[in-house]
């Protein structure tokens, strides 16, 4: 029996990259969506040798909500899991002057990314079956002054996967949201990150491949950052406003 089709859209990233080898390796065909997406030719070629399953390229830009129904309707096969790894972390103190800066990092990791999962999303319903798979991240917990801008975009994603995943549930489309914490990938070049909250862009990938598996619905790549983000969330408002996090 064929496994059934995935799709990634930001496959260019180092988590969209990890995931396609990892459903691939368990022999799903992989759909490689990305803007500029001939840059992935070769990945695609690679896959299909590596793995012995399908692997095509597919053009999306996810500043362009217009073009998301052909890009839909253009796909070999609608797919059964759909994971969106769309992400930019922007600059804060950039975006705190610069409302074009500010509005790219809205825009690219909330309004693009929630309105193509609500449109696969009823897809899939129609369907009656699926799972979708949105990367947001812990930053969405509570606002910091550190990221408060790329803070608040991916807690609007994960309260849009909330309110999806609760109209959806009757459907038999599962929605999961996961919250990956520091992930050592090139946006996150440079930056200190603590060993014991960094992920690697294979865990995370086999994070997902496992917990989707189960129909988990809100999962954080590494345990430890649910203890981490408790803590910060039950800090006062008083007290959390005269700190540094």
């Amino acid at each position: 029996m064929t496994a059934a089709p995935v799709l990634i859209i930001g496959a260019r990233s180092d988590i969209g990259m990890a995931l396609a080898h990892r459903y691939a390796a368990a022999g799903h065909p992989v759909q490689l969506a990305a803007r500029a997406s001939k840059g992935l030719e070769a990945d695609a070629a690679n896959i299909a040798l590596r793995h012995g399953t399908s692997a095509s390229v597919h053009e999306i830009d996810i500043l362009e909500p217009e073009s998301f129904a052909a890009f839909l309707d253009s796909l070999p096969q609608l797919p059964h899991v759909a994971i969106c790894v769309v992400g930019l972390l922007g600059d804060q103190a950039t975006s705190q002057t610069d409302i074009a800066a500010a509005q790219l990092t809205m825009r690219s990791n909330y309004e693009g990314p929630a309105l193509l999962t609500g449109l696969i999303a009823e897809r899939f319903a129609a369907r009656g079956s699926g799972t979708i798979i949105g990367i947001s991240s812990v930053a969405g917990e509570r606002g910091r002054a550190s990221n408060y801008v790329y803070g608040s975009a991916k807690a609007g994603y994960t309260a849009f996967l909330s309110g999806l995943r609760n109209r959806l549930s009757k459907t038999g489309v599962h929605v999961m949201t996961v919250l990956p914490g520091f992930v050592r990938t090139r946006m996150t070049a440079g930056m200190d990150l603590p060993a014991r909250l960094t992920a690697e862009p294979a865990a995370v990938a086999e994070a997902i491949f496992r917990a989707a598996t189960k129909q988990r619905d809100v999962i954080y790549v590494k345990p430890v950052w649910r203890l981490v983000m408790a803590i910060i969330r039950a800090i006062p408002e008083g007290i959390f406003k005269g700190t540094k996090l």
